[in-house]
C-alpha cells in the first residue's frame, strides 16, 4: 500500500497554523486522500497533561525538564502516527520537533542538547513554516493567552527557527522546509500551502519512512 506523508506546520504563536491544519486535512480528504490531523503538545495524554497546566503557567518546571516532556510526549505518539503513514493515511501536524527546540534553544538551552531527544522520530516529508512578524502576531486575537506569547519571546524564537531550517537542510535537504508567508489572507495561505503538499503527498508514496537527525 502506498504510505501517507508527514506533513508538519510551524511556525509563531498566532501565525494561523491552527487554522491552516484544520483546512489542510478537509483539503486532503476532499481530493481523495485520507487524512488525520495531530497536535503537539498532544494535550490529552498523561505527559501533555503535565504540559498544559505549565504552557497556561498554572505549574513551572525547569528548562530542561519540560523540554523533555515536550519531546517525550512527541514520542508517546510516534506509534500512532508510523501505523497512519504505514496506512496510506497522510498525518498533517500543527508544530513538531522543531518547535520544541526553536522555543528551549530561545530561552538559553544548548541548541545541540534541543536536537538530541528527539532523534529518531518520523521524519516530516516537508514542513511548511508560517512566516509572520512578531509585531503582527501579537495583534491577532487571543494573543498572550499562554506563557511564551510575548513579543520579545517570540523574536528569540523566530531566531531560532533559522537555524532549525539550517539544521533541517543540512541534514535532510532543502525541500524538507518551505517557507510560506502567512501575511496574505487565510485563503491565500491555503493555496500557497496546498501548493506544496500536493507534489508532495504524490512524490513520497513509495518511499519508506525517514528518521529525524539521522
Amino acid at each position: 500500500m502506498p504510505r501517507g506523508a508527514l506533513i508538519v506546520l510551524e511556525g509563531l504563536d498566532r501565525s494561523g497554523k491552527s487554522t491552516q491544519v484544520d483546512r489542510l486535512v478537509a483539503r486532503l480528504n476532499a481530493e481523495g486522500h485520507r487524512a488525520r490531523l495531530h497536535k503537539f503538545p498532544d494535550r490529552t495524554t498523561a505527559i501533555g497533561k503535565m504540559i498544559d497546566a505549565y504552557l497556561r503557567s498554572a505549574t513551572d518546571l525547569d528548562d530542561r525538564a519540560i523540554h523533555l516532556l515536550f519531546s517525550a510526549n512527541r514520542w508517546e505518539c510516534h506509534a500512532a502516527i508510523e501505523k497512519d503513514l504505514a496506512d496510506g493515511i497522510t498525518v498533517v501536524a500543527d508544530r513538531y520537533a522543531f518547535s520544541g527546540i526553536a522555543f528551549s534553544a530561545a530561552k538559553g538551552l544548548d541548541f545541540t542538547y534541543c536536537l538530541s531527544p528527539d532523534t529518531g522520530l518520523p521524519l516530516p516529508d516537508t514542513t511548511l513554516y508560517l512566516t509572520l512578524s512578531p509585531e503582527t502576531a501579537a495583534q491577532r486575537g487571543a494573543y498572550g493567552a499562554e506563557r511564551y506569547e510575548n513579543v520579545d519571546t517570540q523574536k528569540a524564537v523566530r531566531a531560532q527557527f533559522a537555524k532549525v531550517a539550517k539544521e533541517v537542510a543540512r541534514r535532510h535537504g532543502d525541500a524538507r522546509w518551505v517557507e510560506v508567508s502567512a501575511e496574505g489572507s487565510v485563503e491565500e495561505v491555503e493555496r500557497d500551502i496546498w501548493g506544496v503538499v500536493e507534489d508532495v503527498v504524490r512524490r513520497v508514496k513509495d518511499e519508506p519512512v525517514g528518521r529525524l537527525w539521522e
